[in-house]
């Protein structure tokens, strides 16, 4: 086991060898949870916070413009912001519901909460960082410049825990549950009740009464238009083509505590090694293309009429990112998006 004095040694020492490594690269080369590591700076600068989460994020608001990063694995979603019109009084869920930050929260696995300040001589980063109990990153909030520096001191005097302790315990990672084969599900049923949604908030709650993983419900869908799988060169050509035609879409990424929303035009796309980015000035999208294993297009119908989205999942059949036109309740989604998606598709469809 490692102790906090040699994990942090060996920390130092990695960082050493490879200069700039973040800290979740680092986690995973020295076979513990970004967590942990963290821990071993408190007293330092790091501020272990108390796991009062709701009463925490009710008060960002007072923070001004910040930046929120939500990410999985393959996936970094970074909006820029304020946190307003809060909905944080149920002990499971939350949600923020701003033109800016869009977050929907599950409290379940959330464990821990930091302040962190990062200073390498040339720039201070200051945020606040959420951990699930098995020490997996969930949530950060960053300062930028426009953020009220005296209220950050505030809020963290304000919730520092009594005792700061530098390790933490954290639970093991859960394994993922066995799929149901498909063979033992009633297919006819579930693609009945696809054809017959009404909204597309309900397509969860699908999944759960047939038992279904979410790519297998994809493979399982009903015949004709309302699947379709592609390569995942496919993401490439969505964002290319909403920059190339300005359309508005919604960028969801999320992991088991937090989905995170933009909506809006994108403007600016960038590669560079196997990333391919979004560099907007105040929403940047970070896709590790070699963790994609492919994106499909997927049509539900609701009282909208039909609803678009491409998913895109990882190597272990995890969605990690999904895109929709921008659209409310009781606003059909927009034609150009529709539009784009049908061109994606004829050019990446797998047979």
């Amino acid at each position: 086991m490692n102790t906090t004095a040699t994990l942090k040694d060996q920390w130092r020492d990695l960082i050493q060898t490879e200069p700039g490594l973040r800290i979740r690269n680092a986690a995973a080369k020295l076979g513990v949870t970004e967590a942990e590591l963290l821990a071993t700076r408190v007293g330092e600068d790091v501020t272990l916070l108390k796991p009062e989460f709701q009463e925490i994020l009710n008060e960002i608001e007072s923070l001004g413009k910040v930046m929120a990063l939500t990410r999985n694995n393959e996936v970094v979603h970074e909006r820029k912001g304020e946190y307003l019109n809060p909905t944080l009084d149920n002990p499971h869920v939350g949600l923020f519901v701003g033109d800016d930050i869009d977050l929907r929260i599950f409290f379940a696995s959330w464990k821990f909460a930091f302040a962190v300040t990062d200073d390498n001589g040339r720039m201070k980063r200051q945020s606040i960082q959420f951990f699930a109990n098995d020490g997996e990153a969930i949530h950060k909030i960053y300062l930028t410049d426009k953020s009220d520096e005296n209220a950050y001191q505030k809020l963290i005097e304000k919730y520092k825990a009594n005792e700061q302790k530098s390790s933490i315990v954290v639970e093991p990672k859960k394994e993922k549950e066995a799929e149901t084969p498909d063979s033992e599900i009633d297919v006819e049923s579930f693609r009945e009740d696809w054809v017959n949604l009404e909204d597309t908030h309900h397509f969860f709650g699908l999944l759960k009464k047939h038992k279904l993983a979410r790519k297998q419900a994809l493979r399982l869908a009903p015949e004709g238009e309302y699947v379709s799988k592609m390569d995942k060169d496919a993401i490439k050509s969505i964002l290319q083509k909403a920059v190339e035609n300005n359309v508005s879409i919604m960028v969801f990424v999320g992991n088991k505590g937090m989905i995170q929303i933009h909506t809006g035009v994108i403007k600016k796309l960038l590669e560079r090694g196997p990333w391919y980015n979004v560099m907007d000035p105040d929403f940047n999208l970070h896709i590790n293309m070699d963790g994609i294993v492919d994106a499909w297009v997927v049509r539900k119908p609701t009282e909208d009429g039909m609803v678009t989205a491409i998913e895109c999942f990882n190597k272990d059949e995890d969605q990690v990112v999904q895109f929709f036109g921008k659209r409310k309740p009781g606003i059909p989604e927009l034609e150009s998006w529709r539009d784009i998606v049908s061109e994606v598709e004829s050019e990446h469809k797998l047979s």
